[in-house]
């Protein structure tokens, strides 16, 4: 089921170009990439000189028009990656596709429709799962099996598949091909309270870069060789290393990060030492009227970080709020880059917060590269049997490794239970 030649993607909802690299890297060719972000469309043109990528919104393609530019024909394109972002919004008083909120969701289907990629990965926030009473999963991947396609649906925890952060996260892929095909398994195990630990730690991540700087034109160069198979594929035969510094810290903001423990956040510290807006945060109330801390605790803010374990997952603040397991700073943003598994040879254009925000939204290269070798090699793109009357279906899926789910996913899985449990792939109706 090998394929000699290269496997041909398009990538929305790109960004810098995290999933990208990890297909590229499992030997695909991305064709076209689109994003609304200037400066991940920046990055990304300086990271993929061969890929066409266009600052956009998806809303604004015309994609009759692109693939005459890319010379497909309809079904063509091997595999459509990424995936429009859940909006969390409710959907009271519309039906869920007349609802102008869901329009990123409406304009992906929309390209699914007209594309006829053989296979689509799609990656979103855990969240998705619960969002709108569990309805907005519902509805896309209903309208995914309308379209003639065989999905799977699985939470999936990133330090399982070899990324140092504990990134949940939601993976659907589906094909038009026929194909009952499996999720890849996990290549590392996660064990512990709360799945915490695994076998690829922050310690292992970060080491063999240089002391960090403290200014933003700091450029600093390795002073030791690669110490194992991992670190030499985080430097990528870069000769230097950027991004690598971070703000002058004083005062009580040096007082809090010399107070933390490993392990520790700013609940943690003397009141004298919280910020201002600290109480206010943590007793604030979700969107149900459940108070935060009934949730899995209140807004943490500061985070000194534990060495020998995976990662938070990492998001455009950690720069700001994750502190080094043993340095009295924040993590720079080259550390932020490698705990999502950029390699250091990959720049990043913009402000310090902007180049953040590109990196927390990325899809870790590592992990997109597992899903892309596991279709790829077990699958395959072969379109013997594709026709525009095949059947869709909801194969499986999993929302959770735990025993139990909440009320919420629970109301998730019967609505996706009852889609799995049909008999027949008669389409689904839409709410």
């Amino acid at each position: 089921m090998k394929n000699s030649k290269k496997p041909k993607a398009i990538s929305l909802f790109c960004g810098a170009g995290g999933c990208s690299l990890g297909f590229e890297k499992a030997g695909y060719s991305i064709a076209y990439a689109s994003d609304n972000n200037s400066q991940a469309i920046s990055t990304y043109k300086d990271n993929f000189s061969t890929t066409k990528a266009n600052c956009e919104d998806i809303q604004d393609i015309d994609f009759k028009i692109l693939l005459k530019h890319l010379n497909l024909e309809v079904g063509a394109l091997d595999i459509l990656i990424g995936g429009p972002p859940c909006q969390g919004f409710t959907t009271a008083g519309h039906r869920f596709w007349d609802d102008p909120r869901n329009h990123l969701l409406k304009k992906y289907v929309h390209a699914l429709e007209v594309l006829r990629p053989k296979w689509f990965f799609m990656e979103n926030v855990e969240g998705l799962l619960t969002s709108n009473q569990g309805k907005y999963v519902h509805e896309a991947t209903s309208a995914f099996v309308n379209l003639g396609y065989k999905i799977r649906l699985e939470k999936i925890y990133s330090h399982e598949y070899g990324v140092p952060q504990r990134r949940k996260r939601v993976i659907i892929i589906g094909n038009r091909l026929g194909i009952d095909f499996e999720m890849p398994k996990p290549t590392f195990q996660a064990s512990g309270h709360i799945y915490r630990n695994g076998s690829v730690t922050i310690n292992e991540t970060i080491k063999g870069l240089p002391k960090a700087g403290e200014s933003n034109d700091y450029i600093a160069k390795y002073t030791s060789n690669a110490s194992s198979n991992f670190e030499a594929y985080l430097r990528n035969d870069a000769t230097v290393v950027t991004d690598h510094y971070y703000s002058k810290l004083s005062g009580a903001s040096l007082q809090r990060i010399e107070a933390l423990k490993p392990g520790q956040t700013m609940k943690d510290l003397p009141e004298r030492l919280q910020h201002d807006s600290f109480k206010r945060r943590a007793n604030r109330r979700v969107a149900d009227g459940t108070p935060s801390e009934k949730r899995g605790g209140s807004p943490s803010g500061l985070k000194r970080l534990i060495g020998q374990e995976p990662c938070l997952t990492i998001t455009s603040a950690a720069t700001r709020e994750f502190i080094h397991p043993t340095e009295n700073r924040p993590l720079t943003i080259r550390e932020c880059a490698r705990i999502q598994t950029f390699p250091d040879s990959f720049s990043f254009n913009g402000t310090a917060q902007q180049k953040a925000l590109q990196i927390g939204n990325a899809i870790p290269p590592v992990l997109a590269c597992v899903f892309a070798e596991h279709i790829k090699n077990n699958y395959g793109f072969s379109s013997i049997n594709i026709n525009d009357d095949m059947k869709g279906g909801l194969l499986g899926y999993k929302l959770t490794k735990s025993d139990g789910m909440s009320p919420a996913l629970n109301r998730t899985d019967t609505l996706l239970g009852k889609m799995i449990n049909r008999k027949s792939a008669e389409q689904l109706e839409l709410i």
